[in-house]
C-alpha cells in the first residue's frame, strides 16, 4: 500500500499535536513527613508534604496531566473519585484493575479528562487504606464562560473531614487482613481540613478557623475523605442551602445540617447572617454498630466573624442528630434531586428494553472468628466472593 507524503505528514502533525498538548501540568510527589497529632507524632504518607494533599482547581470540559513521583515505601495508585474519565481507564487509578501500580522509585504520568463533572470531587489513593493520608479536594469550575446556576458565592472554602489514626495506617491494615474484623478497629480523631479541633487533646492552637464578613456568602465544598464513617455536619446557628454533590447540581433545598457517607461530597452556601461572633462547624459520625465500637468523638473548626466585639465563651456546639439516627440521614438523602435544567440536562431513558433481577446477600460464616482474615462472605446469585471486611 502506498502512502502520500502530504498524507503522512497530515498524520504525524496529527499525532503530535494530540499527545503534545500543552495541558495544565501538577507534580504530585508521594513521600513520607513527620505530623502531630494528639500530642504525638508520627510519620504519615503525604502529597508535596501536605496533609490533606493539594487541592485542584480545573473548570467543567478541561484536561490535565499529573506526574506522580512515588518516593514512599509501599505501592500507589491514585484515583480521581468521580470523574468519568471516558476512554482512558489507564489513568483511572483503581490499583490492579485499571493500571499498575506504582513502584517506590518510579514515576507515572496520568492525564485525567473532565467532561460534564461540575461542582467538587476528590481524589486519594486506591491502594489499602493509603488514602487516609493521601487524598485532596477537586474542585471543578463551570466552563469558561458560563456561570453557577445559583447566584455567585462571594467566596468558597473546601472542607475536608477525615480521620487520624495513632497507630500506623499500613501495620494496621495488616493486622485486618489476618483477622478481618474491621469492626474493632476505630481512629481516635475525625478531622477538619487536617486538624481535630479544641475538643480534642493537644489540638485548640491548631484548630481550623476561616473569617466571614456578615452579610457574605460562602461556598463550601464538603469531602468526606473518612475511611468507612459516614458523618452529620452542622454549623451552630446556621442553615445551609445545598447545591450540589459529588460534581453535579442538585435542587437547592435548606438544611440545618447535611448528611454526608464516606467517600461523598456535598456543596451547600452558607450565609453569614448571624450577630458577629465565634460559631462551632462540627461533624461526628453516623453509626448502626449495636458494639457501640465506633469513634463517638466530634471534631470542629470555627467560623470567626469579622468586626470588633468580644466572642462568646464557651462556644456551643451546633445540633446534630444521634449517632444512630437512620431517619436523619435517610430524610436527608431522599430530599437529594438532580437539577436537571436546561444547562444541566440529565438523559433519563424512558423505554425498558430489558429486565433484569440480582439477588444480593451478605452472610457471616464463621463462629468466633474461626475463619482468619475473614468476617463476611458477599453472595451475588448465590456466588459467594469473599472479602475482608
Amino acid at each position: 500500500m502506498k502512502v502520500s507524503t502530504s498524507k503522512l505528514l497530515g498524520f504525524l502533525v496529527f499525532f503530535f499535536f494530540y499527545h503534545c498538548q500543552a495541558f495544565p501540568h501538577y507534580k504530585f510527589v508521594v513521600k513520607e513527613v513527620p505530623y502531630t497529632r494528639l500530642c504525638n507524632t508520627k510519620k504519615i504518607l503525604t502529597v508535596n508534604g501536605q496533609f490533606p494533599g493539594p487541592t485542584l482547581y480545573v473548570n467543567k470540559g478541561d484536561t490535565i496531566v499529573v506526574d506522580v513521583y512515588n518516593r514512599g515505601k509501599y505501592n500507589i495508585t491514585i484515583h480521581w473519585h468521580g470523574v468519568l474519565q471516558p476512554r482512558n481507564p489507564w489513568s483511572d487509578g483503581p490499583e490492579y484493575i485499571t493500571q499498575c501500580a506504582i513502584q517506590p522509585g518510579a514515576k507515572f504520568r496520568q492525564k485525567i479528562i473532565f467532561t460534564t463533572e461540575e461542582g467538587t470531587l476528590w481524589w486519594h489513593a486506591h491502594s489499602t487504606w493509603l488514602r487516609a493520608t493521601v487524598h485532596g479536594a477537586l474542585i471543578i469550575y463551570p466552563k469558561m464562560g458560563t456561570s453557577y446556576p445559583f447566584p455567585k458565592p462571594d467566596a468558597e472554602i473546601p472542607i475536608i473531614v477525615g480521620d487520624w489514626w495513632q497507630e500506623d495506617i499500613m501495620e494496621l491494615y495488616q493486622i485486618l487482613e489476618l483477622d478481618g474484623d474491621a469492626i474493632q478497629y476505630n481512629s481516635e480523631a475525625f478531622l477538619i481540613n487536617g486538624q481535630p479541633g479544641d475538643l480534642y487533646p493537644c489540638s485548640k492552637r491548631e484548630t481550623f478557623r476561616f473569617k466571614v464578613n456578615r452579610g457574605l456568602t460562602y461556598l463550601l465544598r464538603i469531602v468526606n475523605s473518612i475511611l468507612v464513617d459516614s458523618l452529620f455536619f452542622s454549623v451552630a446557628n446556621h442553615t445551609v442551602t445545598v447545591v450540589g454533590s459529588d460534581g453535579s447540581y442538585l435542587k437547592p433545598f435548606k438544611r440545618s445540617f447535611i448528611f454526608i457517607p464516606a467517600g461523598q461530597t456535598v456543596d451547600v452556601l452558607l450565609e453569614a447572617n448571624q450577630s458577629p461572633n465565634h460559631y462551632y462547624m462540627a461533624a461526628s459520625v453516623y453509626s448502626t454498630s449495636g458494639t457501640g465500637l465506633y469513634n463517638n468523638s466530634t471534631t470542629t473548626a470555627i467560623v470567626e466573624y469579622n468586626g470588633n466585639y468580644t466572642p462568646s465563651s464557651p462556644l456551643v456546639l451546633p445540633y446534630l442528630p444521634s449517632h444512630s439516627d437512620t431517619g436523619a440521614g435517610l430524610n436527608f438523602t431522599a430530599t437529594l434531586r438532580s437539577l436537571a435544567d436546561k444547562e444541566h440536562p440529565v438523559d433519563v431513558p424512558m423505554e425498558i428494553n430489558k429486565h433484569l433481577f440480582y439477588t444480593l446477600s451478605i452472610n457471616a460464616p464463621c463462629k468466633n472468628h474461626s475463619c482468619p482474615g475473614i468476617l463476611f462472605e458477599v453472595y451475588l446469585f448465590f456466588t459467594s466472593y469473599i472479602q475482608k471486611y
